[in-house]
């Protein structure tokens, strides 16, 4: 299954709403992701740009944006990011593959 790491910042209105009654928030997104085939695998908040990392597997693209609309359709988030990853050999399939393209730049 595909891998995605997904981040996302809060409003201070959800922190707000964390703070005043603190749940295991990542259990509650595990259970709200488990119908599309999500799997989160590995979950940290963090200081900085962003409050919230994921790293889940998923079954595909539209499950992925799936979930990431909903999530932002939520109004706790003020910020989301998803980004696609590649284990070690997609990304030596990916470096071989690019070898192939025959690109050029604009004007040449």
């Amino acid at each position: 299954m595909p891998w995605f790491m997904f981040q996302a910042s809060y409003t201070p209105e959800a922190w707000a709403n964390q703070i005043k009654d603190p749940k295991d928030r990542i259990s509650q997104l595990k259970t709200m992701f488990e119908p599309t085939g999500i799997k989160i695998q590995h979950a940290w908040y963090s200081f900085g740009e962003y409050d919230l990392l994921l790293l889940v597997e998923s079954p595909g693209n539209v499950e992925t944006a799936g979930a990431a609309l909903a999530a932002a359709a939520g109004g706790a988030l003020k910020a989301s990011k998803t980004t696609p990853l590649l284990t070690p050999d997609e990304a030596l399939k990916a470096m071989q593959t690019a070898g192939k393209v025959m690109y050029s730049q604009p004007g040449d």
